[in-house]
């Protein structure tokens, strides 16, 4: 029998990958997200965590993103 999940595939670079995965790791057990890491640019995760994790990207990328000083 084949056995079949719902998720999301995620492709990207490897560090923004590197920060999925540490996102992934720094949750409870009952909340981690990633169903499988198909290699180092591409996941399989549960699907009602694209919001979450596009909101901690985009708050990573505004915390790394340099401003000209005025």
């Amino acid at each position: 029998m084949v056995n079949a999940t719902k998720g999301l595939f995620i492709s990207c670079d490897i560090p923004m990958a590197q920060f999925i995965v540490n996102m992934n790791a720094s949750l409870p057990a009952t909340q981690k997200f990633i169903i499988h890491v198909l290699d180092s640019t591409h996941f399989f995760v549960q699907p009602d965590v694209a919001g979450m994790i596009r909101s901690a990207i985009s708050e990573f990328r505004d915390q790394n993103s340099y401003e000209k000083p005025t």
